[in-house]
């Protein structure tokens, strides 16, 4: 439970897609204007982080790995298909996209209008597919933690487009500097939401163990330094001679 909760939190805040490793920027800045947009663009990349996570670990732990073919047959142990990881991936990326977009048109038209061409885009955005990557190079050990972090992923996503969207809404009618109008001001509130964001990183990197240092240092006691004293003065001793039997 506490692997978990760990992977739930430091998903959404320390290595958030945008702030950590800016993915996903093209749509975090494009359909960022307007409150209702973010939220819906937001719920999307969840579903679909959601559902290729899990996916895509299925099929890298039982068809793409080094030997994950065993279950076929010991005769398939030594087969390597981690070269169709991409093709693979991005193809689950894209059905579930497709299907999100098929929904949203059916039951949202308002919603398929004011996302435009980014709706079918995430099929290519680079958070969706970062998620899968990730998971893979992480090793993520089973489709639990797999579907938690795809959710906890976009969750991040989702509060950073979030945030950025509530914040351009307020700010259309500050008095901002002209040169810094627009996606300058943008850029600026990304890095101090970026700076917040990574504080909570304290939270989950804290070590209650003493520093490696500590740990090998020991404690002497008085007769310990005296005999190390004289073991030190019979040296001294012994190479002092030798070098006038020389």
């Amino acid at each position: 439970m506490l692997e978990h909760l760990e992977l739930f939190f430091r998903s959404i805040f320390i290595d958030n897609m945008v702030f950590a490793v800016f993915l996903g920027m093209c749509s975090y800045l494009a359909v960022s204007k307007r409150v209702t947009t973010a939220v819906g663009l937001g719920a999307a990349v969840i579903f679909v982080l959601g559902v290729t996570v899990p996916l895509n670990w299925l099929l890298d732990k039982y068809l793409l790995q080094d030997g994950a073919l065993v279950w076929l047959g010991p005769e398939y142990a030594d087969y390597d298909l981690s070269f169709l990881s991409f093709i693979l991936f991005i193809a689950t990326i894209a059905t579930m996209v497709q299907l999100v977009e098929i929904v949203v048109e059916k039951f949202s038209p308002s919603l398929y209008n004011s996302l435009g061409i980014f709706l079918p885009l995430i099929a290519v955005n680079c958070a969706i597919l970062g998620g899968s990557l990730f998971m893979q190079a992480r090793e993520i050990p089973n489709i639990g933690l797999a579907l938690n972090y795809g959710i906890s992923s976009g969750i991040g996503w989702f509060l950073a487009i979030l945030a950025i969207a509530a914040i351009r809404e307020k700010i259309r009618y500050s008095n901002v500097p002209a040169p810094l109008r627009g996606l300058g001001i943008t850029f600026i509130i990304t890095g101090l939401m970026g700076i917040g964001f990574q504080s909570f990183g304290g939270m989950l990197t804290g070590d209650n163990d003493p520093p490696e240092e500590i740990q090998n240092t020991t404690v002497e006691t008085k007769e310990e330094k005296e005999l190390k004293k004289e073991i030190e003065a019979k040296k001294e001793t012994i190479s002092y001679n030798e070098a006038i039997n020389k």
